[in-house]
């Protein structure tokens, strides 16, 4: 599942490789490498398949090697077993694209993920309610990854789907569950995370988003305006756990010359909030 987003040398497929190069990678951190039990070898393989995204469809040995941070030696190596086992393709020119076989990696976790089962019917509900999309996701480090998604007839610039990813930062269902974060987690992120301007109303101010974040933390909903692509106006809801803290978000994205703020307060919250309730019995 991937992000909604961004000649070779002679190829051999060799198992060896010089002890200075086991220990770069992209994680082969201090504490990576002096555990035995943490398999780099895995490591790799995960993060070879992650560097293909929606705009990186296609890409070559050094392409993945620069993105990922593995030597191209090994991303060779990983490359020829996910060929082998079906994950990736290799075409005449030497690029590779995934293929089809990856959606069973996704479809695991989609599986066995109740929350994932549960939220379809009340997506569709909310979707047919208001004639809009509708979305739950939930956050996977610094981002947000859709895991259920209701989608209507109406064309949105922005093409999202369940797997798709998008920062939390600028994003209604992000800020949600950002809100949630105790202090020590948030400045966390905050120290991490570089804000970027995608439009002109994105905040890219850490002491503003701090504010903002406590302003949804009250209101106990987030409402983005524009602010991740222009023209894209969202709101969405904490979907609630048992112990009161969310374990999802759910949110309705419109088109901004569609519908006021006004309306999607007055409207189109009412319907999250029912549906944020819905999930959170389910989920119990």
């Amino acid at each position: 599942m991937k992000r909604a987003g961004r000649p070779q040398e002679s190829e051999t497929h060799v198992d060896t490789v010089a002890p200075a190069e086991r220990d770069e990678g992209p994680a082969a951190d201090a504490a990576s490498v002096s555990d035995p039990n943490f398999m780099t070898s895995l490591e790799r393989g995960l993060a070879v398949l992650q560097a293909f995204s929606q705009e990186r469809r296609v890409l070559t040995t050094s392409q993945i090697s620069q993105r990922t941070g593995i030597p191209r030696a090994a991303v060779r190596r990983c490359l020829y077993t996910l060929e082998k086992l079906g994950f990736v393709a290799e075409e005449d020119n030497r690029l590779f694209s995934l293929r089809p076989r990856v959606l069973k990696l996704g479809h695991a976790y989609l599986a066995t993920t109740p929350l994932a089962h549960a939220a379809q019917p009340v997506l569709r509900h909310i979707s047919a309610t208001l004639n809009e999309s509708s979305s739950v996701a939930i956050l996977d480090g610094d981002e947000i990854l859709y895991i259920a998604r209701a989608s209507t007839s109406r064309i949105m610039s922005v093409d999202l789907h369940i797997g798709s990813r998008l920062p939390a930062y600028c994003t209604s269902m992000g800020r949600v569950l950002l809100a949630q974060l105790g202090a020590e987690a948030l400045d966390a992120y905050l120290d991490r995370t570089k804000l970027i301007q995608y439009t002109p109303r994105t905040i890219v101010s850490k002491e503003g988003l701090r504010s903002t974040l406590e302003s949804v933390r009250n209101n106990g909903y987030a409402l983005v305006d524009q602010e991740l692509e222009v023209g894209l106006r969202s709101i969405a809801v904490p979907v609630l756990g048992a112990d009161g803290h969310a374990i999802a978000a759910l949110n309705v994205g419109v088109q901004a010359a569609r519908i006021a703020i006004a309306e999607m307060e007055s409207r189109v919250l009412p319907a999250l909030r029912e549906g944020a309730q819905e999930l959170a019995l389910l989920s119990l």
